[in-house]
Order: structure tokens, then sequence, then C-alpha cells
């Protein structure tokens, strides 16, 4: 465990392969933003490249810098180059900056921090995990480098409890060596937003998530197939974009159900406002970001029981095994017919949120966990 006191980091420095959408950028993004909201320096370096979110860093006053890594996958040989001259980079940048905390999010960036960071004189080091180890279907050699940079680094903070236990198993972390720290919301998360215009008089099932296979929406269209047959047509909504867009419009097509795919949009509150209730279907999860969204905005959640969902959900949703759409169309089912216990339990799930989703909440746990380390050493 890490002791009780404590001291302020002067310098936080986040490393992340690119600045896409997905949940690790937002949250090096919400991270970085309320770091230096609390006067803590703050910089972001980049391996891969910058993404739609850069915008939103530089926007806050906060410097983002290209390392000019490649990757294999699309570079091929060429990546090697690339790799040399992006190591040098960074530890030439870190030997500049000198930051208290260099905090290494997803498999490859805590990989290249475990090799560059000691040689670069950096005091803290930590691992953002925020993958299951079995999501990334490691080789061996792949596992045994996972390993290593855990060993490497003073500490690993998972996004949630079951993917703490997850990572203690595959690599062999001792428990005192990793904690947790949800993911944080925005305030805009919890305010209340003007419905979407959507044009249906059916109660409207929303799902937020990117169409890959692994989200689990042909069991939602399934699910939504059943509660069609029990006489509860639905609208059934899929905000996200991906390769499973023309499979899940069969499929849909096939039932004769009313499936909207309006894409990703930005404007997630609004449409959480013109949902009766939220599904999240998916088959596997760390945590699920579009289950928080829907806590903190109030919107009663039916989810699948994976990953660390069920310590979100518990008491506060309904949990329903993973690919059994009888399963989630009977919970769907419970809390279209039953408004006054899916108020309930939507109610219960927003005050949880404030209580431990926020934002602040999350940079204060960060904060804490840096600041025990550096007294640490």
């Amino acid at each position: 465990m890490l002791r009780n006191t404590s001291r302020r980091p002067g310098m936080v420095v986040q490393l992340i392969g690119h600045l896409g959408l997905g949940g690790a950028e937002h949250q090096v993004v919400l991270l970085a933003r309320e770091l230096k909201a609390r006067g803590v320096r703050t910089e972001v370096l980049v391996m891969f490249g910058g993404g739609p979110r850069e915008a939103h860093l530089r926007s806050a006053g906060i410097p983002v810098v290209d390392l000019g890594f490649r990757t294999f996958l699309r570079d091929g040989w060429r990546a090697v180059p690339a790799l040399v001259r992006g190591s040098a980079r960074m530890v030439r940048y870190l030997r500049r900056t000198r930051p208290d905390v260099l905090h290494a999010h997803l498999f490859q960036c805590y990989v290249a921090a475990a090799a560059l960071a000691r040689p670069a004189g950096v005091r803290v080091l930590v691992a953002g995990r925020h993958t299951a180890p079995d999501q990334h279907r490691l080789s061996a050699a792949m596992r045994l480098l996972d390993r290593r940079a855990s060993r490497r680094a003073d500490y690993l903070i998972a996004v949630s409890q079951e993917l703490a236990r997850q990572v203690r198993t595959v690599t062999r972390t001792p428990a005192a060596k990793i904690g947790v720290a949800y993911n944080g919301l925005t305030a805009g998360a919890f305010a209340r937003h003007q419905p979407a215009a959507l044009a249906t008089e059916r109660p409207v099932i929303l799902a937020i998530g990117n169409l890959h296979r692994w989200k689990g929406h042909s069991v939602l269209v399934g699910a939504a197939a059943l509660l069609r047959q029990r006489g509860l047509d639905c609208t059934l909504v899929v905000l996200g974009e991906g390769p499973e867009r023309e499979s899940l419009t069969r499929q849909a097509r096939a039932f004769g159900l009313d499936l909207r795919l309006p894409g990703s949009r930005p404007d997630v509150g609004r449409w959480l406002a013109r949902a009766d209730v939220v599904a999240h279907p998916s088959l596997s999860e760390p945590l699920g970001i579009a289950v928080m969204e829907a806590m903190a905005a109030g919107v009663p959640v039916a989810a699948s029981a994976v990953g660390g969902i069920p310590e979100l959900l518990t008491g506060r949703g309904l949990l329903v095994p993973p690919g059994d759409a009888e399963a989630l169309a009977a919970a769907l089912e419970r809390l279209l017919r039953d408004p006054a216990r899916a108020g309930e339990l939507a109610a219960a799930a927003r005050a949880w949120s404030v209580e431990h989703l926020h934002a602040g909440v999350t940079v204060d746990r960060h904060l804490s966990i840096y600041g025990q380390l550096l007294s640490g050493r």
C-alpha cells in the first residue's frame, strides 16, 4: 500500500499512442486539463501522431509533443529507424523537462516508458491500465514485455477493481503496487440536456459504442426482436461507427425492427435525454464509459456483467450474462414496463456517479497516488 504522507507533483507528463476518440485518450485529455486547472504543469507526449482530441488539449494551453514513432503494422521495417529516432527524442525531452511523474497509458506506451524512463532520469513512472490483458491477445514475447514493464513501473493504475485483479494475475504484480482510479466524467455529463430530435412514438433503447463485434450490438438487436414478439416494439438507436454497420442493418431489417444508426455523435447528452433506457451489451469491457455517462444522466441501464461494469451497476442497474439476448430482453422489458422501479435505479446510479465518477474525484485520486509515490521515493 502507498504511504499516507504525500507531496504535490510539480510536473506530470502523460504518454499516449495517439489522441483519437477512444476511452483512454478521452481520460488523458480529461486528466491533463484537470491537473492544469489545479496548478500542476502538464504536457502530453504522443508516440504515433495526434488526432481529434489534440485540439482539446491545445485549446486548454497544454503542449502536445509528437515523438514520431511509427507502427510495424502500417510501416513495416520503416518503423525501425523511426523507433530509434523516437526513443532518442523521448529521452532528450524527459531529460530537458525533468517531470516528477511520467504516466504512460496503454501497452505500447508503458513498455516504451519502462525502457526509457530511468535512463532519462524520470523520478516516478506510472503505468495506466485501461484494457484487460487478454484483450491484447498477447504473444508469449509480448506477455514477457508486459510483465517486465509492470515490474519496472513504480505503480500501476487500473480503471476498475476487476481489471486490477486481472492485471495482478497476468503480470504477477504485487497487490501493493497496483491501485484503482475510475475513469472520470466532466461536469457536462451530469448536466440536463435538451433531448435530441428523434421522430418515433415507440420507447427508445439507446446504445453507445463503436460498431465492433465485441460490443455485442447483434445481441441487442436479437433482444429487441424478442421484445417486439412480446408486444413491446421499440426504436433502437446505436451511436457509433464501425465495420458491423451493414450486418446490423441487415439483421434489424430481417426482424422488422426500427434501428437508427446516427453514427458517432458529439452530443451524447442530448441522446441520453431522449432515451427511455440504455443498453450496454458488450462481450468484454474494462469499465464502460457509456454506462458511466448513462448513470450520470439519470437514465436506467441494462448491461452485460463483464469487467468493471458490476462495480458500477450492482444495486443501481440491471446486469445480464454477456451474449444472452433472452436475458437482455427480459431486463429491458422490466425497465420499460416498470418505470417506477427504473426511476429508482436511475436515481441511485446518478447519486453514486456524482460521488465516485466526477472528474474532480478522479484527479484527486491521481494526485494522491502521484504525491505518495514521490514521498515514498
